[in-house]
């Protein structure tokens, strides 16, 4: 693709990439429950944890990135009605997966309420099918975009840690006061950050989305600097978990990635494209909500009893931790392929079918 040219029509490889790189992290962290619990600590584990911080922020990104491109390509290419209704369906499909997670870990038939329950899925779910009205209204005026959602960005990040004390049912989706591992305060910021950048690669030059992405970048790097400003800002709140400074050191990260990996689809020669290692990686990103769901069946879950954590959760040193999670990774591989080909399969029974 040529540096001052708009962006054309097809995947951009770098989303992919993205999403198979977190995908490997987060098969990598999870199987992390296999360690002794004497070996949770030290360079090498704190080293994999830094990593391991950025998935959830990668995955969520991508998945604001990806659905701002649809919407704004076809708005663009007078698919407009077309591409929300897939894109509606595919936020079923999310949703759906993230409540048979929850059915897996939780007696959600007995006890309705942790349904409520949003873990990662159901928090890319619920933000996509908020982020979708609002991205499909703006699609045909792609330039508004932008900035509109940097600004919803600002608030979701912004509200986070004032949104700690608040109990009922709304404390489900907005904090982890009732159980939530992410709720929408504040990782629903990612989305938007990500819509901001995926509108832009619609219809802007590729320098153009570098120069985005860079700018983002900075503006997450000058909030995580500013960590005495926040702390007079807000009370008392969880860092970790929704203070800005975190977060913007994150996204900072997780935008530099995505320019990497912007140049390295630039110069990747054709003979790369085709390599088993890039089709690997690019399997998993495009079958990202297989993988994490076959994941999890095989670590913690399984058919009849057989699973990984059963026989091995707590008791691994690092060489057996190793040969188990590549072995994960390359089951999760087979299965998600296997389902890719299947979905592949019932995307065009359903688009035949209009």
């Amino acid at each position: 693709m040529t540096r001052g040219r708009a962006p054309a029509a097809g995947r951009i490889l770098a989303l992919d990439w993205l999403r198979g790189l977190s995908v490997l992290f987060m098969v990598q962290t999870h199987a992390l429950a296999l360690l002794r619990p004497e070996l949770r600590a030290g360079p090498l584990f704190d080293g994999l944890q830094r990593f391991d911080g950025l998935v959830a922020p990668a995955f969520t990104f991508a998945a604001g990135f990806s659905i701002a491109l649809v919407q704004v390509r076809g708005a663009r290419g007078g698919a407009r009605g077309r591409r929300v209704r897939r894109t509606a369906r595919r936020i079923g499909e999310v949703l759906f997966v993230a409540c048979l997670v929850n059915w897996m870990w939780f007696p959600i038939f007995r006890e309705p309420r942790y349904l409520l329950r949003i873990d990662i899925l159901g928090c890319i779910g619920l933000s996509l099918a908020v982020a979708l009205p609002v991205l499909a209204l703006l699609a045909p005026f792609p330039r508004a975009i932008p900035p509109l959602v940097l600004v919803l960005a600002a608030a979701a990040f912004g509200a986070a840690p004032l949104a700690e004390p608040l109990r009922g049912p709304l404390s489900h989706f907005l904090n982890v006061a009732s159980g939530s591992l992410f709720p929408l305060l504040p990782w629903a910021g990612y989305v938007w950050l990500g819509a901001s950048a995926g509108s832009l690669a619609a219809f802007a030059s590729r320098r153009a989305l570098v120069f985005w992405l860079c700018g983002l970048a900075a503006a997450g790097l000058a909030v995580h600097r500013a960590s005495g400003l926040w702390q007079e800002l807000y009370p008392p709140h969880a860092f970790w978990i929704t203070d800005p400074t975190n977060h913007g050191d994150r996204w900072a990260i997780v935008c530099l990635l995505v320019v990497a990996l912007l140049g390295l689809e630039a110069v990747a020669s054709p003979r790369l494209l085709r390599s088993g290692a890039v089709r690997f990686i690019e399997l998993f990103g495009t079958s990202s909500l297989a993988a994490y769901f076959f994941h999890e069946a095989l670590l913690f879950h399984g058919i009849e009893g057989v699973y990984l954590a059963r026989w091995f959760q707590d008791r691994c040193g690092w060489p057996l931790y190793w040969t188990l999670a590549l072995a994960l990774i390359a089951a999760t591989f087979v299965l998600s392929a296997l389902a890719d080909r299947a979905y592949r399969l019932y995307d065009r029974l359903v688009s035949r079918s209009g």
